[in-house]
């Protein structure tokens, strides 16, 4: 199916806080849980079924694995052909889509409220029911390492996936999603079926959606579809990458204009430091024009089209990684103006005006994104496998307003070191 860019950092979570003012969960005797919101302004509904299964719990043979597993979910079921599975939402106007991360999987669907139980049908049968057809295996195949050459004629995707592993050396965390040739050309239907049976935990899945529909509704057609999947526990334990060593690494590539990436590991899903951090990491690199990279880089100096800065947290650790292509020329330049932002902030205090000016901003861009149905599906099944909670806007501005400047001082003076950055610069040949 399509792969949308999910995986990549340029989409990270906001971090990982699925905002809402009400919603309403039921668990399944599986321990499936339903998550839903009703929204009364939408003939739309959005669904998924997300699983806490991702590309960080393949094995080293496995790399790709679970990517390959979404694509061939999609392949042909127990009682449907790949042919069907494509027409049975579009027919009508719909939408089916998956994504693959480090730590989850997702099946997800958007319909006309009127065909919320074909989605719901349909993604069970996909997540749950799939054959993986022999011939399909073959065929999808070649079009994963058409997907892989994609991404590497891509310089900007390309350093992501390969800053990955310098940051994670070592560790399924640092492999790429898509998994390598080699590997891909390895996998057959037992392989699929092994890792599903590893890692497959029913209390580890989420269905969640956002419709005008009714919670009963939504409940009643969940249990229909997914009430007779048995029990499953997995024995899986997730191992924390390594200690983490700096390493600069510089490649030649057939490219016009270097890139850069730079950053280290950050704060896991737990640490409570997580969201004043990504506080930081927004004021310095996020997506508004006014980030502090931005008007340096770009609107002073005119080194860049576009730099990121950004924050992934995962179960056990996180990610810190700032982004940018700019001239040969320029890149040490570049580099420079960053650590000097990176200076700026570990050594002046935020005054009064700029501690506020922060928060309001990054409360705007928080709320702006529950306008999205589908985003806030999404990030609702995310929050309730990664913390067992979905956080409200109220109680998310609550903790906004009560970082301080001084908090934020020490948080950047633990994180935002040069010294302990990794780097990784491609250059033209």
């Amino acid at each position: 199916m399509k792969r949308n860019n999910m995986h990549k950092r340029a989409n990270a979570e906001t971090p990982s806080l699925a905002l809402t003012e009400e919603y309403k969960l039921h668990t399944l005797a599986n321990g499936i849980r339903i998550a839903h919101k009703q929204v009364p302004y939408t003939q739309i509904a959005h669904v998924g079924i997300m699983l806490d299964i991702g590309s960080r719990d393949e094995q080293p043979h496995q790399q790709g694995l679970a990517h390959f597993w979404e694509h061939m979910a999609f392949k042909g079921t127990e009682k449907r052909s790949s042919y069907h599975i494509i027409n049975r939402l579009e027919n009508v106007g719909g939408e089916l889509n998956a994504y693959t991360t480090k730590e989850k999987i997702c099946f997800h669907a958007s319909v006309l409220d009127d065909h919320f139980d074909k989605a719901v049908d349909l993604l069970a049968d996909i997540a749950f029911h799939s054959i993986f057809p022999d011939k399909q295996i073959e065929r999808e195949r070649n079009v994963i390492i058409e997907e892989m050459s994609m991404y590497n004629d891509s310089p900007e995707d390309a350093i992501q996936d390969d800053f990955d592993q310098l940051v994670f050396a070592d560790h399924a965390l640092g492999n790429n999603i898509l998994g390598t040739p080699d590997t891909v050309n390895s996998f057959g239907r037992e392989e699929l079926f092994q890792f599903i049976n590893e890692n497959l935990d029913t209390e580890q899945i989420v269905i969640s959606s956002v419709s005008r529909l009714s919670f009963s509704k939504v409940v009643k057609v969940a249990e229909k579809y997914l009430g007779d999947i048995s029990f499953k526990k997995t024995t899986r334990i997730r191992q924390a990458p390594g200690n983490y060593s700096p390493i600069i690494q510089e490649k030649e590539r057939s490219i016009t204009q270097a890139q850069c990436a730079m950053g280290q590991p950050a704060y896991a899903l737990g640490d409570d430091r997580r969201l004043p951090f990504f506080m930081l990491v927004n004021l310095l690199g996020g997506p508004g024009m006014n980030s502090r990279f931005n008007l340096s880089l770009r609107e002073k100096y005119g080194f860049v089209y576009s730099i990121e800065a950004n924050y992934t947290p995962y179960l056990d650790t996180g990610f810190l990684g700032v982004f940018f292509g700019t001239e040969q020329k320029q890149l040490a330049r570049s580099i420079s103006l960053i650590n000097k932002e990176f200076k700026r902030i570990r050594e002046i205090p935020l005054s009064t005006v700029q501690l506020h000016q922060t928060k309001v901003q990054l409360m705007g861009q928080l709320a702006m994104s529950e306008e999205s149905n589908m985003s806030f599906m999404l990030m609702m099944a995310k929050s309730l496998l990664d913390t067992g909670r979905v956080d409200t806007l109220p109680e998310i501005f609550s903790e906004i307003q009560e970082i301080t400047s001084e908090q934020l001082q020490t948080i950047a003076q633990d994180m935002f070191n040069p010294e302990n950055f990794s780097y990784l610069t491609f250059i033209p040949e």
